[in-house]
């Protein structure tokens, strides 16, 4: 039947009530919003990306409230809104964020969707390295407003059908967000803020409607409420949220592991580390080193650590190899680590925490309390400088076999490659020399199976491609190394950076981006320690000792790729980024935890028991009373009945008489024989002087239920079980026995 106004003075009447709800769903719309953005004023700096999300809150509710006027039909009325409503967001999002290029500012073109993919990816990767308050930006901006955008719409559409109790959860759900990643502390003021707007919802919720319920629009409802609930408790927590995403974290918490090919393909790298020092080119930075190898995957040294103001051991070197000191000032911007990187092989660090500990079997620095995020020390080390002839008269032979055995075609290969050298040093430096022409530097190289590692099916798979990126050289060459019964480990961590046009008194300045982790292969020579060896194509210079008679002996160390008919590529990245646990601390003292996943694990479990509790409470009522009328109690049979008619968004009017009400629902389609008895138990109940509780009307009052449900269509019928109205509702118009 088509939908047909009033007209007249009911028509008028109409008008005003319509007019009444759009403007106060469009109010609560705002608040709820409002309510949403106020946790994200403390990770996100201010500026004009507020700008931007009030206009685009302001513009859509008003959309929702104009629309909501038209004289059409409420499936329509609800269609047309929502579509409004989104050409209404991507126009204003539009004149905010790229007008450039759209017609007349606000209809977007081709290469506006472009510029906004472009913002996209810059947001989402501000996010990923940002510390907080995250600066305001236009990418961060493009993000944040349409977000906003779509928050606003669910919402809308929520309160606007009614189901506000997904609207309050919806609510909490996004706006906790931010105190749930950063661990803050409970913010007192939007709990208060919270809450009064939950109440006005819930108000708004319970004032139904006598007239005959919309069940299309119902559909649209549900279909908005089970987007929304995917957007808060499937998204929220698979994103990636930790204090190093957004909150009171650092960019980058590191983890030393060897599986990199998610972070090498990461764009948009930052600053993290800044370098003074007198040496061309800067020094290498050192995190860990990993020697394990199990087959699969190399893991990071745990060997006996002492306190930093112990020093660093004895000297790997002997006496007669020059070893002359050099200082580096090092200041951490943009990383969260338990290890703080230093030049090989550092001998002193000053300006660090004595809670930092030292590993003299590899001359690392690590922690179990500190975090390097915002640690500035400066560090004495020495410049190993063995003559040519002095590193070929040493050995480089491992004290004992590996633990797992090199794959056939890795020691053949690292046979044939070495055949025409004599000493332990040039053949690393023939393996050194082969990769770096044979190969080729490449991001793009296949990654299915194993292949993005170091394992040893990976390490043969790279041989066979012949292209792959630093972790696949240095793992080659650190099994090949291994079959030639050498000592060699895998060392993470930092290219040098680039050079820089400031200057720290006599020391130039230089800056670490967080795409210049790598890694790399050392090898350990009796009497000199171990050296570096650069096996990767294109990547930094290759180690070359000079001979004793030219006087310019020494090691030159993996550095900045440098002019080469090479292909040039660019720097890798580095070993994966893993989200730590623990405390950590940033320069300012402020307290830093990366994210635990089990509070945001405790909050969906929280919120999605919340979604069902009412659907429970129903149920435990409804059993309730169904075990009563199994007795014969015709009261709490006639009442269930009461409330399945609510829940169901069906008419019911506690004027009517027992028997008006059970001509409605044989109407409706109910079984006149159920019907009839439950309406002649009620009777009798209600007027008769002795009442009789031995028939069982439990199964009339389940028939005459089932058949009120299939007279409304499915979203109806989930909106009864998920969003029981009748728990809602006033009790007092329940039957009493006289």
């Amino acid at each position: 039947m088509a939908y047909v106004e009033p007209h007249g003075t009911a028509w008028v009447a109409e008008n005003e009530r319509r007019r009444s709800r759009a403007l106060t769903v469009g109010l609560l719309t705002v608040c709820a919003v409002f309510v949403v953005l106020w946790p994200y004023t403390s990770v996100i700096a201010a500026g004009p990306w507020s700008f931007v999300c009030a206009c685009v809150v302001f513009v859509v509710a008003l959309t929702g409230v104009l629309m909501r006027q038209l004289r059409l039909g409420p499936t329509a009325r609800s269609l047309w809104t929502l579509f409004a409503q989104v050409l209404v967001a991507i126009g204003a999002l539009t004149l905010l964020l790229v007008p450039q290029g759209a017609i007349l500012g606000v209809v977007p073109t081709g290469s506006t969707v472009t510029a906004l993919g472009r913002l996209l990816i810059e947001g989402f990767q501000q996010v990923q390295v940002s510390v907080a308050p995250m600066d305001d930006t236009l990418a961060l901006r493009s993000i944040l407003g349409i977000g906003i955008a779509i928050v606003t719409i669910l919402l809308d559409h929520l309160i606007a059908q009614r189901l506000t109790l997904l609207a309050v959860l919806f609510t909490a759900a996004v706006g906790a967000v931010p105190m749930i990643v950063t661990f803050g502390d409970a913010n007192v003021v939007w709990f208060v803020m919270l809450a009064m707007v939950s109440l006005f919802l819930l108000r708004h919720g319970i004032r139904h409607d006598h007239r005959n319920p919309r069940r299309a629009s119902a559909g649209v409802a549900v279909g908005v409420g089970a987007t929304a609930t995917i957007v808060a408790l499937v998204l929220t927590p698979i994103l990636p949220v930790s204090a190093t995403w957004m909150g009171a974290g650092t960019s980058l918490t590191l983890n030393p592991s060897l599986r990199l090919g998610d972070d090498l393909r990461r764009p948009a790298p930052t600053d993290v580390i800044t370098i003074a020092t007198s040496d061309t080119p800067a020094p290498y930075l050192r995190i860990a080193t990993l020697s394990r190898f199990d087959g699969r995957v190399w893991t990071a040294d745990e060997t006996p650590a002492q306190p930093l103001s112990d020093g660093f051991g004895e000297a790997d070197w002997s006496e007669a190899i020059d070893a002359d000191p050099r200082r580096t000032s090092i200041r951490i911007n943009g990383i969260s680590s338990s290890w703080l990187p230093v030049p090989y092989p550092a001998t002193q660090i000053v300006g660090a925490s004595s809670a930092w500990n030292v590993m003299p079997a590899n001359r690392t620095v690590i922690s179990e309390t500190q975090n390097a995020a915002g640690a500035d020390y400066t560090v004495t080390s020495v410049d190993v400088a063995p003559t040519l002839e002095q590193i070929r008269a040493a050995d480089a032979v491992a004290d004992a076999a590996p633990e797992e055995p090199v794959p056939d075609v890795v020691a053949e290969t690292a046979a044939e490659v070495t055949a025409d050298a004599d000493t332990d040093y040039d053949r690393l430096v023939a393996l050194q020399n082969w990769f770096r022409s044979q190969f080729t530097y490449s991001l793009e190289a296949p990654v299915e199976g194993d292949f993005d590692g170091t394992g040893s099916e990976a390490v043969e798979a790279f041989l066979e491609a012949r292209s792959g990126y630093c972790i696949h050289f240095a793992g080659a060459f650190a099994l090949m190394a291994q079959s030639l019964d050498m000592p060699v480990r895998i060392v993470v961590g930092y290219l040098p950076g680039r050079l820089t046009d400031d200057t720290r008194g006599d020391d130039s300045v230089y800056v670490v981006s967080s795409d210049q982790l790598h890694a790399w292969p050392e090898v350990r020579f009796d009497g000199i320690g171990w050296v570096p060896f650069e096996p990767t194509a294109s990547l930094g210079v290759p180690t070359l000792f000079q001979a004793a008679e030219t006087d310019t002996g020494g090691t030159t160390p993996p550095t900045e790729p440098t002019p080469s008919a090479a292909p040039t590529t660019a720097a890798t990245s580095g070993p994966e980024i893993d989200r730590d646990q623990g405390d950590t601390s940033t320069a300012d003292g402020q307290s830093l935890q990366p994210l635990d996943p089990t509070p945001v694990m405790l909050v969906t479990f929280a919120v999605l028991l919340v979604i069902v509790l009412p659907a429970l409470i129903r149920l435990a009522m409804r059993m309730r009373r169904y075990h009563r009328a199994r007795a014969g109690d015709a009261v709490m049979a006639w009442n269930e009945l009461r409330e399945t008619l609510i829940d169901l968004r069906l008419p019911v009017s506690d004027a009517d008489t027992p028997r008006e009400r059970g001509a409605e629902l044989v109407k409706r389609g109910a079984d006149a024989g159920a019907v009839h008895v439950l309406v002649g138990a009620i009777e009798q109940a209600s007027y008769a002087r002795t009442v009789e509780k031995d028939a069982d009307l439990a199964g009339a009052l389940r028939r005459v239920s089932d058949d009120l449900r299939h007279s409304v269509d499915m979203p109806a019928r989930l909106a009864a079980v998920f969003v029981p109205r009748s728990l809602f509702t006033t009790s007092s118009a329940s039957v009493t026995a006289s």
